[in-house]
């Protein structure tokens, strides 16, 4: 399958597995089964091996040798966020440290009940951005807008066990009546966040370069952003230690109603971030259409 379905890998099972590593042995624990699974999917998970492959050779330039091994570290680190993401929703928020850059524009947004939209991808760990603004996240609501196409029962499980996440959810919809969820958060001054760089087949799409090669992005969430008048803000989580999260962010300066302009600064951003954390994209399909 070249195209992204929309559907998260895993089993429950493994899930469980995990989850009694975290709640019972502790996270270093949790990492240390994770050597295995992440040589499991290095060997088995042919699609994601190869893009991940793809990746590391096509786009930044490693050896076909050396971006092999690169793949283990990229499932690895992917992992883990997976892994933070569980046990902070667990309550064990307080064994992780916090930083920022740019931050600040986001929490003037929640303190002065301004809406806005945010902008992320599948880099880093997003999710855990509320942990960021957690003393002040009551007065406002994030809203991430959402496929609702993860497996089911993985879904439904986590949700069983886990500390309720102050991020309301909106799911995309055949009917559009996401749109009408989005205008009314929007108006009701709260930040809804999109992840612009994954669409399903069928859908609209914008073509701009990422790291050399032109690719598709969604259209609806930049249509929509470079639209209305509220800020936009590019925002990422990335993983610096086993225990520390760096947050970035800042805010698109762009042409109103260019859709273009703004997206063509999204790309940038993402590959500034990728400079930086280049194991930590986490797009595990034919994202340029150019596998071979």
């Amino acid at each position: 399958m070249s195209q992204w379905d929309g559907k998260s890998k895993g089993l429950v099972f493994g899930y469980k597995i995990f989850i009694f590593f975290i709640q019972k042995l502790g996270i270093g624990w949790a990492y240390f089964l994770l050597y295995i699974v992440s040589f499991y999917y290095l060997l088995f998970s042919v699609q994601g091996r190869n893009a991940s492959i793809y990746y590391f050779h096509k786009r930044l330039g490693f050896s076909k040798f050396n971006s092999f091994l690169k793949v283990y570290k990229n499932n690895y680190t992917f992992g883990q966020t997976i892994i933070d993401k569980v046990a902070i929703s667990f309550g064990l928020g307080d064994r992780f440290t916090y930083n920022h850059d740019g931050g600040e524009v986001i929490k003037e947004l929640l303190k002065n009940k301004k809406g806005g939209i945010l902008i992320s991808a599948h880099v880093g760990n997003f999710e855990i951005a509320e942990y960021f603004f957690s003393e002040i996240n009551e007065i406002s609501q994030i809203h991430l807008v959402t496929t609702d196409n993860e497996h089911r029962a993985i879904k439904d499980y986590l949700e069983s066990i886990s500390l309720k996440s102050s991020i309301e959810f909106i799911i995309i919809k055949e009917d559009m009546s996401h749109i009408f969820q989005i205008n009314n958060a929007l108006n009701n001054n709260e930040l809804v966040c999109f992840t612009g760089d994954r669409y399903f087949e069928g859908n609209k799409v914008l073509s701009e370069k990422l790291l050399g090669k032109e690719a598709n992005f969604p259209a609806g969430p930049f249509l929509l952003a470079s639209r209305l008048r509220v800020p936009v803000i590019f925002v990422y989580v990335m993983k610096e230690t086993n225990t520390h999260y760096h947050l970035y962010a800042s805010e698109a300066k762009y042409k109103h109603r260019d859709a273009m302009d703004l997206l063509k600064q999204y790309t940038v951003s993402i590959e500034n971030i990728l400079k930086k954390y280049p194991f930590q994209w986490f797009n595990y399909f034919d994202f340029w259409k150019d596998m071979k």
